[in-house]
């Protein structure tokens, strides 16, 4: 019966891009709670070397207004990598204007959150993509 729990239990890898320290803490402290393995990027220039570098995450986590790299960079960065473009990327900003949202979205954001966020309703929206993108990995 154990060892059953044990294999239904996964933790996910998130790849927190966030350059305001306080938010950063916020989501890798809710993330954590909600077992997930949290790496957090301060800037975009470390996001762009992690996505060039690191083996893929389950979801990332994008702020758009970055040092060095702006969200929307990465975006494109992510969606033109072969190993990294099946990666779910959930926005997190405080840009709120539908131009900024329908610009992430056309870009391959698969989700956007405007700040100030509600940790349930951003837990509920990850559980979505990571669920829908591990459906789609599996059909291939």
């Amino acid at each position: 019966m154990v060892a059953a729990r044990a294999e239904s239990f996964s933790t996910h890898r998130a790849l927190v891009v966030e350059d305001n320290e306080h938010v950063a803490h916020m989501l890798e402290f809710i993330l954590e709670r909600s077992a997930y393995e949290v790496t957090v990027a301060p800037n975009g220039r470390d996001a762009k070397a992690a996505i060039e570098n690191i083996e893929p995450f389950d979801v990332v986590l994008l702020d758009l207004l970055l040092p060095y790299v702006s969200g929307y960079q990465l975006i494109t960065e992510i969606r033109t990598s072969p190993s990294w473009q099946h990666v779910p990327i959930v926005v997190i900003s405080g840009k709120v204007l539908e131009a900024d949202i329908v610009r992430a979205l056309n870009l391959g954001a698969s989700d956007y959150v405007t700040k100030p966020f509600r940790p349930e309703e951003l837990l509920a929206r990850l559980r979505r993509v990571v669920s829908d993108n591990e459906r789609l990995l599996k059909s291939r």
